[in-house]
């Protein structure tokens, strides 16, 4: 087993002890249906020579009997071993989960985009439940009835007997090798093929109308369309490579059938083996190799999941975004200001700064709007006051009333509890309004959320809807016009009731009459708060306090700045 194989078995833990007994039920139906074999041809061969009755009663009962803990065994042995991989599976989401919310903030300008991140997530963990399910459970069961199968067979006829271990080692070990040394290239190409595919989709369907605008949709259709003949491709490979593996198998049960016919003749002729058992010896390699014959399909899958594992793990080894105190620093008292001096912070560990320096007071209550081209560094510096990214250098700290304490050196999710952010393209999701609302403080009653919808300037509206809060808003809020989802994600913001708001591009995408009056609404609403807008139309916000020029990544704390 790989690297990356065994890692992903070590992290999943809870449905080990399932796994294990899933094994033992699968050992024992596949012995089972081994069992019933045997006995079934001893039988037949036995009833040929018409016995008393009496002496087939208990070869009579024993074929009754495995045929029925074949499938009772069997049954178990499935709903255990889906329960173990499922559990396993949760554990690694859920590990996969908290990995991402640790790296993807310190990534929102890296190479992981939207399709990428499905697919890993998606694709490559769901499709790692095989490894259970399909690759070590198998060999685990099968290995106990093989090796059980085998003493039989060589009691009976050691010649015999050793030529079928040979051949199951060839069909178990030896097809496998074949198929996966066939299909690792091909399989290994498959998972990035399905990531791009997969990209290439959400891209193509975000993107539709500026594609079908600007003439771009043929290109991006043909690119689409050549990914699609790669992974078809990819996946006639494997094909390939699983039907050599089954052919070789194949083969190796006909030897031993042949063997045991060759072998047992001689055995009966010599007085050695009972005529009766001679089927015995040439059927049972038959059930056993049923039995083994599922592992070299099994085993072509080894190399799509150890590039799938690769590159879930690869997830794993990304440095956290933000560097969590060991002990957390203590939250001073409000009302709350910042102070921020020399800051510096990039995204790329090995790319410049985007920020590069620069110092700021903002004082507890105040209204501050910070104003630059695009790519200025505007959304870093949202980014850095959340604690998503941790500045390369310099300090933020927040200023309470008794205290004053820097923001490194508190929790991401405590400084979250103090500082909340609005952002420029909030997301919406396709649920009602209330459940939109309640992101920000699921206990929230009734008369908050509509006091909230009121402060945003929104009651009207809803109260003018059939269903009200129940309204569903559609996909990103696709039956919300631009200013009644922007006023959505403010009446979101205003609920959770942050001290300190930042606001990171509010009225983008808005007209100007809707863009001016969310703006003052938005500062309206926010009053007696600390409020940070950031924006490239600062005429909007007139009634701020303070406007801070940032240009070139450094922050100017007297351009364009005026007493309160």
């Amino acid at each position: 087993m790989s690297s990356a194989l065994s890692w992903v078995f070590r992290l999943g833990r809870s449905g080990r002890r399932r796994l294990i007994v899933a094994t033992v039920l699968g050992a024992l139906a596949s012995m089972s249906a081994i069992g019933l074999a045997a006995t079934a041809a001893w039988l037949i061969s036995r009833a040929s020579q018409h016995p008393p009755v009496l002496y087939l009663m208990v070869a009579i009962v024993s074929v009754r009997c495995f045929g029925v803990a074949r499938g009772v065994f069997r049954y178990f042995e499935r709903l255990t071993s889906h329960d173990a991989s499922f559990r396993i599976l949760a554990d690694l989401r859920v590990a996969t989960i908290r990995q991402l919310e640790r790296v993807m903030p310190g990534r929102a300008n890296g190479a992981l985009g939207e399709g990428e991140l499905l697919a890993r997530f998606v694709g490559d963990v769901d499709g790692l439940q095989d490894l259970w399910v399909r690759v070590l459970l198998p060999y685990a069961a099968s290995a106990l009835a093989a090796v059980a199968t085998v003493v039989l067979v060589f009691v009976l006829v050691p010649s015999a007997g050793l030529i079928l271990g040979i051949s199951l080692i060839v069909a178990a070990i030896v097809a496998p090798l074949v198929s996966t040394r066939v299909a690792r290239g091909a399989a290994a190409r498959t998972a990035p093929l399905r990531a791009e595919y997969q990209s290439g989709v959400l891209d193509l369907l975000d993107g539709s109308t500026e594609l079908a605008v600007y003439g771009a949709m043929q290109s991006r259709l043909d690119r689409l369309e050549r990914t699609d003949r790669a992974l078809t491709r990819a996946s006639s490979r494997t094909a390939i490579a699983a039907g050599a593996g089954s052919a070789i198998a194949v083969l190796a049960a006909g030897v031993a059938v042949w063997s045991g016919l060759w072998f047992g003749t001689r055995s009966v002729h010599g007085g050695a083996l009972a005529s009766v058992s001679l089927a015995v010896v040439v059927l049972v390699p038959l059930a056993v190799h049923e039995v083994i014959a599922g592992l070299a399909p099994a085993a072509h899958q080894l190399p799509a999941l150890d590039a799938a594992a690769t590159r879930v793990r690869d997830i794993f080894v990304l440095p956290d975004a933000v560097i969590e105190p060991e002990t957390p620093a203590v939250m001073p008292k409000g009302p709350y200001g910042l102070r921020i001096r020399n800051l510096r912070a990039r995204w790329d560990a090995d790319g410049g700064d985007v920020l590069c320096g620069g110092d700021l007071d903002i004082e507890a209550g105040s209204r501050t709007v910070i104003v630059g081209r695009s790519g200025s560094g505007k959304s870093t510096l949202a980014a850095v006051l959340l604690r998503l990214l941790d500045p390369s250098s310099g300090t933020i700290e927040l200023v309470g009333s008794d205290i004053t304490v820097e923001l490194r050196s508190m929790s991401g999710d405590s400084v979250r509890t103090v500082i909340g952010w609005c952002a420029q393209d909030a997301y919406v999701f396709d649920s009602t309004i209330e459940a939109n609302l309640r992101l920000a403080r699921p206990q929230a009653t009734t008369a908050q959320l509509l006091d909230a919808l009121r402060r945003a300037r929104l009651d009207s509206w809803v109260e003018g809807l059939p269903h009200g809060l129940e309204t569903m808003v559609g996909e990103h809020g696709n039956r919300l016009s631009g200013g009644q989802r922007q006023r959505l994600a403010l009446a979101r913001v205003l609920l959770a009731d942050r001290p300190i708001v930042v606001f990171d591009e509010p009225t983008e995408h808005l007209d100007d009459a809707t863009a001016a009056a969310l703006a003052g609404d938005l500062l309206s609403a926010t009053a007696g708060k600390t409020v940070i807008v950031v924006t490239h139309r600062p005429e909007l916000f007139g009634e701020a306090d303070s406007t801070i020029v940032l240009q070139d990544g450094r922050l100017s704390n007297s351009s364009l700045a005026r007493s309160r």
